[in-house]
C-alpha cells in the first residue's frame, strides 16, 4: 500500500477509533482500530518508520506494519518500539546510537524490524526511556537493551547493551510493570514492591540519596504501602499506590512534583493536592506531570512553558481542560483512559 497521509477521522474513508498513542522528543505514533498505525513529526532518525528521513506534517500510515496485528506502541526518544502478539514479535525502528535498537549495533533503521532477540517471547509491556528500553514478559521477566551509562539496564555493569538481556537482579521476583526515564528505570513487582535504578543525581530512585545504582534496588514507601503504577518523566518518577495515592520524589526544579516548592525529593512524598483523589493513570514530562483520577478528572502541574516562557504557575496542582493548560480554568476533563500514558510527551 501507498505511503497515505491522513486525518484521524478518514482512513479509507471510515472513521478510525485512536486506540492508543505514544510521543518521543518530536515524532509521536498513534494505533487505530482496524490495526492501522501512523505516524508523524520529525523523522530525520528514521523514527516515523516511513523508509525516509522526512518529516511528517500530519499522521502518515505506517504501511510497513499493515497486517502485523500491533497491539501496543512506544516511543523513546527518537525511536519507537512495536509489539505485535499474534506475530510474538517486537519491532524497532529509528535513532540506533547506543544500541537502543536491539539488533546488535548500532545502526539507524529507517523502517520496522523484529527483534531476534525476542522473538516468541510473550511481551506484557515495552518501556522506552532516552536511549534504553526494557520489556516485561508474560512470565514477569524483565529484558532490557541500550545505553548503559548510570546502570539504567539494571546488569550490574555501565556497559552499552546492543541486544536484550534478561535483568538476573529479579531472579525469583515477577515485575508487573516498568518504567523508563531518561537516565533511570523504576519498576514494580506483582506483590506491590517498588524498584529504582540506573541515575540517581537528584533522588529520582527514591533510595534517600543521590547515587547510581546498577542494579534494582527496592525503595521504601510510606507504611510499606504497596504500588499499582509507576511512571517517570526525565528525571523525576511518580507512583500510585493500590488505594490509589499519588508519590512523586527526584528533580523538582520546575515543581514538577507537586508538593508546592522546587525540592528535590529523595524518597516517595505524597502528594497532598490529591490526598482526597483516587488516581487511576500517571505520565511524566521533562519537566511536567499529568494525573487522571478514577472520576476522570485531569490534572497538571510543573513547567508551564505553553502560558508564559518565564511563569512557573504549575508548582501547586490545578485542575487543567485540555492540553494547552489555561491559567485559571478548573475544568474537568473527560478523557478516556489510554491517552493519559503519553499526553505529558504529547503537549511538549
Amino acid at each position: 500500500m501507498a505511503e497515505e497521509e491522513m486525518s484521524l477521522s478518514g482512513v479509507s474513508g471510515a472513521f478510525r477509533q485512536v486506540l492508543f498513542i505514544s510521543a518521543g522528543a518530536s515524532h509521536s505514533v498513534a494505533l487505530l482500530s482496524g490495526n492501522i498505525i501512523c505516524s508523524w513529526g520529525r523523522g530525520e532518525d528514521g523514527q516515523l518508520g516511513h523508509g525516509d528521513a522526512e518529516d511528517r506534517l500530519s499522521p502518515t500510515r505506517l504501511s510497513a506494519l499493515d497486517g502485523h496485528d500491533i497491539i501496543s506502541i512506544t516511543c523513546g526518544a527518537d525511536h519507537t518500539i512495536a509489539y505485535s502478539l499474534s506475530n510474538a514479535e517486537v519491532y524497532s525502528w529509528g535513532w540506533g546510537d547506543f544500541g537502543r535498537l536491539g539488533h546488535g549495533n548500532s545502526s539507524d533503521l529507517f523502517t520496522p524490524q523484529p527483534i531476534k532477540a525476542l522473538h516468541g517471547l510473550r511481551i506484557k509491556q515495552i518501556a522506552c526511556g532516552d536511549s534504553h528500553c526494557l520489556a516485561v514478559t508474560m512470565e514477569g521477566e524483565v529484558q532490557s537493551w541500550g545505553r548503559n551509562q548510570n546502570g539504567q539496564l539494571g546488569l550490574g555493569t555501565t556497559e552499552d547493551s546492543p541486544v536484550p538481556q534478561k535483568i538476573k537482579a529479579f531472579q525469583g521476583i515477577s515485575i508487573k510493570m516498568v518504567a523508563a526515564g531518561a537516565e533511570h528505570t523504576a519498576a514494580i513487582s506483582k506483590e506491590g514492591a517498588l524498584y529504582g535504578w540506573g541515575w540517581g543525581r537528584y533522588g529520582n530512585l527514591g533510595l534517600g540519596d543521590r547515587n547510581d545504582r546498577l542494579v534494582p534496588e527496592k525503595v521504601s514507601t510510606l507504611n510499606e504501602e504497596k504500588m499499582n503504577i509507576v511512571a517517570c518523566g526525565w528525571r523525576h518518577t511518580i507512583s500510585v499506590s493500590v488505594i490509589g495515592g499519588l508519590y512523586t520524589y527526584g528533580w523538582s526544579k520546575y515543581g514538577q512534583l507537586g508538593h508546592g516548592d522546587f525540592e528535590d525529593h529523595l524518597v516517595p512524598y505524597k502528594v497532598e493536592a490529591l490526598a482526597d483523589s483516587s488516581i487511576k493513570q500517571i505520565s511524566g514530562g521533562w519537566r511536567h506531570t499529568m494525573a487522571l483520577t478514577s472520576d476522570g478528572k485531569l490534572y497538571g502541574w510543573g513547567w508551564n512553558k505553553v502560558e508564559n516562557e518565564n511563569k512557573l504557575s504549575l508548582v501547586y496542582i490545578f485542575e487543567i481542560h485540555s492540553p494547552i493548560l489555561n491559567s485559571g480554568e478548573i475544568t474537568p476533563l473527560n478523557m478516556p483512559y489510554h491517552y493519559i500514558a503519553s499526553v505529558c510527551f504529547l503537549i511538549h
